[in-house]
């Protein structure tokens, strides 16, 4: 194993999979001041062992195997809130039994120093409020210390071991300098930590965000936006009547014997094709799609109080209409006629509302609805047929055929009228005969 996979595995170790970013840092940072700690009182040993008087290493080597043994029960148990408490115990006591044990603070060079990590890593490892209970037993063992220290001095110092004077000045200077190293790389180690956290925190908030915009936009696919909206924000049943809509549906004429002989996915591929193209034509004339059904496709205008949207609806007819005939020529297995298409049209009253509460869509209901889909139904291939309302509204705007009285089911003889196309100068606002 490679000392980077080593490091690795110990710093995450002890660490749960359910634990919260807060839970986790506070783990990593006391196992990484537990080696620091070991790793620094190791070398105050071997130090103080070369350079000062000869003492008993007993007290700084039961220090060192409590440390680690504390640790690895952590690893073992689990118990996260056992070992930070006893590890900060350890860095709070131990210190001082040393000094103790060296003589004052002047012999063993205020060894006691390294208490201060007790009330530090209580900051990082519980909290600030639960460090204010470290911080005063810290003070409290500083200051019962140096009471003993000055009011026994008379009687300690001649019992405690020799050192000179600039072996004192190295250890205070080196155990200043080891608390002060410890202390930094820990609050680095947290801020970078931190850091790395907020970055992976804001790289997720960034993928929510993506896959927000992204269900918006299948919302959107499905739902007009006015309604996606409402459906977001509120709970209940939408259904809405409307007292003026048009409505168009468009179908396909002969798909099926067009489609004989194809493979489900080259139908699949012609449908998308059309389709596709039918929706880039409804935005464009700023209209909504409903939905497509088999090889129908169904339009409506004024559902989001759009300006001249019957108007719209007749230019998208005709656009769909030359559409296909002009790029969708041949698109069978073998080269035919081009396709085309029947459309009916009818303006009128109308119910929409969002069904369903999973695979929910957006429909629309009412007589104007039945009666554009039976227009369509009794058209013929090429031909744009309107209802009487409609051809009313765009009597100036486009020309149309003479009135045709036809029988629809449920309905009876109903007039409708064909759209020819856009007036001209030459014909404006009036209808022609019906060509043979």
């Amino acid at each position: 194993m490679s000392q980077t996979s080593f490091l690795h595995s110990l710093r995450h170790a002890g660490i749960d999979p359910a634990d919260d970013a807060d839970t986790r840092l506070k783990k990593s940072l006391l196992i990484f001041a537990t080696g620091l700690v070991c790793l620094g009182s190791m070398l105050w040993l071997f130090l103080y062992g070369q350079l000062g008087p000869h003492f008993s290493a007993t007290e700084p080597l039961v220090f060192q195997l409590l440390l680690v043994g504390n640790l690895l029960f952590f690893f073992h148990s689990g118990n996260f809130n056992f070992f930070r408490h006893s590890q900060l115990a350890l860095f709070l006591f131990a210190p001082f039994a040393v000094q103790w044990g060296i003589g004052n603070f002047i012999t063993a060079s205020g060894a006691s120093l390294w208490g201060l990590l007790a009330p530090i890593g209580a900051v990082m490892f519980i909290g600030p409020r639960e460090s204010i209970a470290w911080f005063i037993a810290y003070l409290f063992l500083t200051a019962l210390s140096g009471f003993f220290d000055y009011y026994l001095a008379g009687s300690t110092l001649g019992n405690a071991p020799k050192i000179a004077t600039q072996t004192s000045v190295f250890f205070f200077a080196l155990n200043f300098a080891a608390i002060s190293s410890i202390v930094y790389l820990l609050v680095r180690y947290s801020v970078a930590e931190k850091a790395r956290a907020q970055a992976e925190l804001e790289a997720t908030h960034e993928q929510l965000l993506a896959e927000q915009e992204r269900s918006e936009r299948l919302l959107l696919n499905i739902l007009p936006g006015p309604i996606a909206e409402r459906l977001k924000r509120d709970k209940e049943t939408i259904a809405d009547g409307f007292a003026d809509v048009t409505v168009m549906f468009v179908d396909i004429v002969n798909f099926t014997r067009i489609a004989e002989g194809m493979t489900p996915q080259q139908v699949f591929a012609m449908l998308n094709r059309i389709f596709s193209s039918f929706d880039e034509l409804a935005e464009q004339y700023g209209v909504e799609k409903i939905k497509t059904i088999g090889d129908a496709y169904m339009v409506a205008g004024g559902l989001n109080h759009e300006r001249d949207y019957t108007q719209a609806i007749a230019e998208l007819a005709i656009a769909m209409r030359d559409l296909l005939q002009r790029d969708f020529a041949g698109d069978g297995p073998q080269p035919g006629p081009p396709l085309d298409v029947r459309i009916g049209i009818g303006t009128g009253p109308i119910v929409a509302g969002v069904v369903g509460k999973k695979k929910f869509i957006y429909d629309l209901w009412g007589d104007t609805v039945n009666l554009a889909s039976r227009i369509t139904s009794e058209g013929a291939p090429g031909m744009i047929q309107v209802d009487a309302r409609t051809c009313q509204r765009l009597a100036g705007l486009f020309l149309f055929a003479a009135p045709q009285s036809i029988p629809l089911k449920g309905k009876g003889q109903t007039i409708v009228y064909r759209l020819i196309g856009p007036v001209n100068e030459a014909g404006k606002g009036r209808t022609i005969p019906e060509t043979p």
